[in-house]
């Protein structure tokens, strides 16, 4: 938290990207309950690279 009491942002970027219809149709109905699906993909994107990151340091 920062000293106001907010939480820190991280800078974003925007990354186009072209998916299946079929794909998109699950985003959308994800919208529906209330996830964009921009952070429905940041999260999968941060648990896939932890779960790489845990893998290289368990080798070393």
């Amino acid at each position: 938290m920062c000293p106001k009491g907010r939480a820190y942002r991280m800078a974003m970027v925007k990354l186009l990207i072209q998916i299946p219809h079929a794909i998109k149709a699950k985003l959308d109905a994800l919208r529906q309950q209330g996830t964009t699906s921009s952070g429905f993909i940041r999260s999968l994107l941060e648990r896939e690279f932890q779960e790489r990151d845990e893998k290289t340091r368990s080798k070393r």
